[in-house]
Parts: C-alpha cells; sequence; structure tokens
C-alpha cells in the first residue's frame, strides 16, 4: 500500500534531457522563417505602390516631376 502511494506523490513532469521537439517542431520553425520572408517581400512591394502613387499625386500632393530630387530607385544621387 505504501508504494502505490510513494508512485502517485512522484512528479509526471519529464527532465529537459527527455524533451524534443522533434520534426514537426523543425517544420513549424521553418514554415515561420519562410512566412517571415513573404509578409517581407509583401510589405516591399506594397511600399513601392504607395510611393508610386504619392509620385502620381494621388495623395493630394502635386505629381513629382523627373529630376525634382525624389529618389526614383536608381541609385545615389550625385550632386556637384
Amino acid at each position: 500500500m505504501l508504494d502505490l502511494l510513494i508512485v502517485l506523490l512522484e512528479d509526471p513532469t519529464p527532465r529537459d534531457t527527455e524533451v524534443k521537439a522533434g520534426p514537426l517542431g523543425f517544420a513549424l520553425w521553418i514554415f515561420m522563417i519562410i512566412a517571415v520572408v513573404v509578409l517581407g517581400f509583401s510589405l516591399v512591394k506594397q511600399l513601392r505602390k504607395a510611393q508610386a502613387a504619392k509620385d502620381a499625386g494621388l495623395y493630394g500632393d502635386e505629381p513629382a516631376a523627373p529630376g525634382d530630387g525624389t529618389d526614383d530607385g536608381s541609385g545615389p544621387e550625385t550632386r556637384s
């Protein structure tokens, strides 16, 4: 009877060395990395569309003229 009581009082929590994430945890981790990359590309695409709309004057601004100092993404500007 005392043996049964001792078994019931033992902590069933596994040790840190007994717990592993396994292939499902690895797949989830890779999926989250891919999701962040896709969201990053989507964000860049939306920011480019917003900048193009701003340059076209769709937000109430005057349309950007070529050479007025706005960055068109072609590289660093050189000033003399």
